[in-house]
């Protein structure tokens, strides 16, 4: 599965710094961490089984920021199945 852009934007947000989110997202779990800076960095989709995990797929973001802090790159990387 790709992440589709609208999935990419609300990832895109800033969120509660160093912390562990969970929401839904058009049928599927989402559980994701986030940096110190509150960017979405560690991605879990699928569906959340009894024991609280995600079966699905993970994916790993590489942010790349120039000298003033500003991001160039944004990349979201299928890293496997979650199980």
């Amino acid at each position: 599965m790709a992440l589709g852009e609208d999935l990419q934007k609300k990832l895109s947000k800033k969120f509660e710094p160093s912390s562990f989110v969970e929401m839904k997202y058009k049928g599927y779990d989402l559980s994701f961490k986030t940096d110190d800076e509150g960017n979405a960095v560690l991605l879990f989709i699928g569906k959340k089984t009894e024991q609280g995990t995600i079966k699905g797929e993970r994916y790993g973001r590489t942010l790349k920021k120039d000298r003033e802090g500003k991001i160039f790159k944004d990349h979201w990387e299928l890293k496997g199945k979650a199980t």
